[in-house]
């Protein structure tokens, strides 16, 4: 009976599905990848570093950053998306993720076959630019934007990323045209706004609030329709006539399909602890953002927004052609 006993238990063992055997492993059993499609020093980078240090903690394995910029974050992407399904490369970026599949209908994978890990934040966007702007304010600066002849510079990170889903809405808002000026990432688009080599950006808090308390940048308003605790002072669009002007860049952690089960569940409880930690939320807070929920860093929310996040964007971007 004992032979018998172990036999049977052998091959179950042998039968047991994947994310049973992950589950007997202690996984993860090595450091895991965390890759940002967008270039070092952005604010999806910035948010990334911050969640993946607090999920190495729990995990007790090291969490990498790896970073992959280019086409509006589609190609690291596409590099997720075509990684081996086992738990160990996940994919860290923003709401730019569920404009790929009206951007780019060549694409060889489908952003929605992603597997969802969990919400991570929500950033408020801001309205800078360069600090010899011949504008002060939001109502100065949309004067300019349509005076005859004038073509503004507004720096993105590519197509689909949210800093030019953003420039969209201000061409919309106001009927005046840009001249969008692509990067890799926000990082170098931030570095030549600084540098005085374009006019403007709509970027994520995480990547504005600290150059525009150092005096580095030009503050016009900020995307949420409330203003934000970080940069109290600043108006939002709308109140400041651009009415009911909202984008904020929700960020996110998904692994490539057919991820186990039971990596994914790790993976989620370990994201919900790292934002949780005193040091993360401290940290987000002076960059002008709070992590979500416990309950919205989980599969089933994150599928939920991306569904709904992607019907709404794909509007947009059929409505600017």
């Amino acid at each position: 009976m004992l032979a018998t006993g172990a036999l049977l238990a052998a091959l179950a063992a042998l039968a047991a599905p994947a994310h049973y055997a992950l589950a007997q492993d202690g996984f993860p059993t090595k450091p895991v990848t965390i890759l940002v499609p967008a270039a070092a020093g952005g604010p999806s980078d910035t948010v990334a570093r911050l969640v993946g240090q607090a999920m190495s903690a729990n995990l007790g394995q090291q969490v990498l950053i790896e970073n992959k910029g280019g086409a509006g974050g589609s190609l690291g992407t596409g590099q997720v998306a075509k990684a081996a399904p086992d738990g160990y490369t996940l994919l860290l970026y923003h709401i730019g993720v569920s404009t790929f599949a009206a951007l780019y209908p060549a694409l060889p994978y489908k952003p929605a076959e992603l597997t969802s890990v969990g919400l991570v934040t929500e950033v408020p966007m801001t309205l800078v630019g360069r600090t010899d702007l011949k504008a002060n304010n939001i109502a100065e600066l949309l004067a300019l934007m349509k005076q005859p002849g004038t073509s503004l510079t507004i720096g993105t990170a590519g197509v689909g990323a949210v800093s030019h889903l953003c420039a969209q809405m201000l061409e919309q808002a106001t009927g005046a045209k840009l001249t969008k000026v692509p990067y890799p990432g926000s990082g170098p688009a931030m570095t030549d706004l600084i540098g005085k080599r374009i006019d403007l950006m709509c970027d994520q808090t995480t990547n504005t609030t600290n150059q525009i308390k150092g005096g580095e940048i030009k503050a016009f308003g900020v995307t949420t329709p409330k203003r934000i605790a970080v940069l109290p002072d600043l108006p939002t669009l709308s109140e400041s006539g651009l009415k009911d002007f909202e984008i904020t860049a929700w960020h996110a952690v998904w692994a490539p399909k057919g991820t186990p089960e039971a990596a994914r569940v790790r993976l989620s409880q370990a994201l919900q602890a790292a934002l949780k930690d005193p040091l993360v939320i401290e940290r987000f807070a002076a960059l002008g953002t709070v992590p979500v929920e416990p309950g919205e860093a989980t599969p089933a929310a994150l599928d939920a927004h991306f569904k709904a996040e992607t019907a709404r964007l794909e509007a947009l971007l059929k409505s600017s052609n």
